[in-house]
């Protein structure tokens, strides 16, 4: 059996693995997980009971959670871009950047979205307060964290940046990443630019209408 993914388009965490995955044109079959296709989401939430996306499927084994996804594809299906190195200490800061992004960007970021989400103005506010909180502190670190750099942790593309693409995608639609900030303003222009991301960004582009707080016109 080949590897299927279950997920969405539009979900940031499935585009970090599609990101993984066209980074070494690894053969995959993407399951759409929507109301006009009943028949993979009543497979994935057998496979994954915690319905949680994405999920990997290889044969009969199932691979939950982003980055386990991605260095799961290292191990198991290797191609010419290495996405975690082979230096442990070096993979340890790789990590440690790929939880940064999920934890600290697009965490907060999924505050503001949820909030959004109940419809409730006073709950819409307090999202976007602690975000834009949050945020701005990340991307302060960031901006000093990044300085010299190609990509997150130096000059190779890794699990960091694939965690990094779609959490600074949304974020900077959430709160954007002011002029003050340059080096990070630029490394997101990096990452949008990069083939992989880039191709997720306009497999997602039908759904922006989805986004509660209003996509904007640019990306």
């Amino acid at each position: 059996m080949s590897l299927a993914l279950y997920g969405h388009p539009f979900s940031s965490y499935t585009q970090k693995v599609l990101i993984a995955l066209y980074e070494n044109g690894t053969p995959f079959e993407f399951r759409c997980l929507g109301a006009d296709m009943p028949q993979h989401s009543a497979e994935w939430q057998r496979r994954w009971p915690l319905r949680k996306f994405p999920l990997l499927v290889d044969g009969e084994r199932n691979i939950a959670e982003s980055s386990i996804i991605i260095e799961y594809l290292q191990l198991a299906h290797p191609g010419p871009v290495r996405l975690l190195p082979a230096d442990p200490v070096v993979a340890l800061d790789v990590r440690f950047l790929d939880r940064f992004f999920d934890l600290h960007v697009m965490s907060p970021g999924q505050r503001a979205v949820n909030g959004a989400l109940t419809g409730d103005p006073a709950r819409r506010a307090e999202g976007l307060a602690f975000a834009t909180k949050k945020l701005e502190i990340a991307y302060a670190w960031l901006e000093e964290q990044l300085a010299g750099r190609t990509w997150a942790a130096g000059e190779d593309f890794t699990l960091a940046d694939c965690a990094a693409s779609p959490s600074l995608f949304y974020a900077d639609w959430i709160c954007r990443i002011p002029e003050t900030f340059p080096v990070l303003r630029a490394y997101r222009a990096r990452l949008l630019g990069r083939p992989s991301f880039a191709r997720a960004v306009e497999e997602a582009r039908p759904f922006r209408p989805l986004f509660p707080l209003g996509a904007p016109e640019r990306d």
